[in-house]
């Protein structure tokens, strides 16, 4: 199964947001729309990083809490560790893992078409093991 397969079960397309952008509205953007991280560009809409929950976090605690006058550019990740649509996924959780993040951009043509969770990994391969074990019952069934 590739990240491509995954992408198709997902709502939600690229949800990206301004470097300039407030950071307390880019909290409310992730609340509202119910993810952990924001791909972040600049005004010419060149991919520039992520802003993720942890990242907020980081910054809030550097900062004793203040958010006033803070944007998304003080607070993301400019390192980039992408993936294709045609990333496996277990290709992507050994990426996730080994980095220690939670979400991963999938670009094609260094264009953002989705960003995949470890949440939807874990699903999509609880969906393939319930398949096969279906299968496997049947077969054993069958004999």
């Amino acid at each position: 199964m590739t990240l491509n397969d995954v992408l198709r079960n997902k709502p939600d397309g690229v949800i990206t947001v301004p470097a300039s952008t407030d950071l307390l509205e880019a909290i409310h953007t992730m609340c509202d729309r119910k993810v952990g991280a924001l791909l972040v560009k600049s005004e010419d809409d060149k991919l520039l990083g992520i802003a993720t929950e942890r990242d907020i976090l980081r910054y809030c605690s550097a900062n004793k809490g203040q958010l006033q006058g803070a944007v998304v550019n003080d607070a993301m990740t400019r390192k980039l560790v992408v993936a294709t649509p045609s990333t496996s996924v277990d290709e992507a959780m050994t990426l996730m893992t080994q980095h220690h993040f939670r979400h991963l951009p999938v670009l094609e043509d260094e264009v953002p078409i989705g960003m995949i969770s470890i949440g939807d990994l874990v699903k999509a391969q609880l969906t393939d093991i319930t398949v096969e074990a279906t299968y496997l019952r049947e077969y054993i069934n069958y004999c």
